[in-house]
């Protein structure tokens, strides 16, 4: 999968987590901005 289907599949999974448990939203957060932060290595090498 490249960076451009990965992204919108885990903002959505990472807005139903958000909604229906709230304070876990640093958590989601957290995890969102390493994921992209791994699969955008990825692509640039």
């Amino acid at each position: 999968m490249d960076l451009i289907t990965v992204q919108p599949i885990v903002a959505l999974f990472a807005g139903i987590l958000i909604l229906l448990v709230p304070r876990l939203l640093s958590t989601i957060v957290a995890i969102y901005l390493i994921l992209i932060g791994i699969s955008g290595l990825m692509t640039v090498g």
